[in-house]
């Protein structure tokens, strides 16, 4: 039901045969395997690597680098604090560190106080830094190169999509699930849709993720080694004027510790999030990217006081 896609045969010149591969699973799961797609193993492997030493280290010093000292999505989220599914009442049971676009702190636009515009907040960890944002890079152009594709697919130039990623609001959030406990209604991340424009996720090889096609029941996503696992996020579905599908998924709590890269790549702030040419009668209104990826994540996080 997820199809494999191999993005070698795009690069290869078979732009046709993998764009209409493409067009299926975008208009009908939301969701597909990328494999070929040239992603440095040794550097994801890396990633994975930090990912564990930092979420090994004592609270204190996660907390030190807590998301509650960024206004702007950026440190460490403890175990907890965020509710995905707010229809079930449960909380994540995971911990994660976000990552965004590495601003300097004079940074006009750090300077002036816009939103998703902060620097990154970073773990005392040897090479953490740099590891991160070498997969932060490698991921975002990857992303970009995929939105070639669905420029293709939506009958537009090859090029449309990419004067909107050239600063993005793009998150990468190293995540780690703990072991079920047995508890009852437990839930590693619940039911939701993502918020941007595409997810590109690695993981483990720890089951636990399901996706919810419409029309079918909850369905495990197969790991297929190295592969990322790619998802509609709900600003594309919008741009689209929903030919594209944003399918709802959700954790499982793991039978082992299940860790994952997720990127989330959203589109320059500025950027106004309208019907696309060719998609029909807008069934949206027009709304800033920053605006809407506001409004989604203010409803994420669980008040608390």
């Amino acid at each position: 039901m997820i199809p494999v896609l191999d993005l070698a045969a795009f690069r290869a010149g078979d732009a046709e045969g993998f764009t209409a591969a493409l067009s299926a699973a975008c208009r009908e799961t939301g969701f597909f395997l990328l494999t070929g797609h040239g992603v440095d193993e040794g550097l994801t492997a890396a990633l994975f690597g930090q990912a564990g030493a930092l979420f090994a280290l004592p609270q204190a010093r996660k907390e030190a680098v807590g998301i509650h000292l960024s206004p702007h999505n950026r440190g460490y989220v403890a175990l907890g604090a965020e509710r995905l599914d707010d229809t079930s009442g449960a909380v994540d049971r995971k911990e994660a560190f976000n990552i965004g676009l590495d601003l300097a702190p004079d940074d006009p636009e750090v300077l002036a106080g816009k939103p998703f515009r902060g620097v990154n907040l970073w773990p005392d960890l040897p090479g953490f830094r740099e590891t991160a944002l070498s997969y932060f890079n490698a991921v975002w152009a990857l992303g970009v190169e995929l939105h070639r594709a669905v420029a293709r697919d939506l009958g537009l130039p090859e090029g449309h999509f990419a004067p909107e990623f050239t600063a993005p609001m793009a998150t990468l959030r190293l995540l780690r699930y703990p072991a079920a406990s047995g508890g009852a209604g437990e839930i590693g991340a619940g039911a939701h849709t993502d918020y941007g424009s595409l997810t590109l996720l690695m993981t483990d090889g720890t089951p636990g993720l399901q996706v919810r096609p419409r029309g079918a029941g909850w369905t495990d996503v197969p790991h297929v080694p190295g592969a990322f696992v790619v998802n509609i996020g709900d600003c594309l579905m919008r741009w689209t004027n929903d030919i594209y599908v944003s399918t709802p998924h959700r954790v499982l709590p793991p039978a082992r510790e299940r860790r994952s890269l997720a990127f989330f790549l959203d589109p320059n702030p500025d950027t106004l999030v309208a019907a696309l040419p060719g998609t029909g009668t807008p069934k949206y209104p027009a709304i800033r990217a920053a605006d809407y990826l506001a409004a989604r994540l203010a409803a994420t996080y669980e008040q608390k006081g």
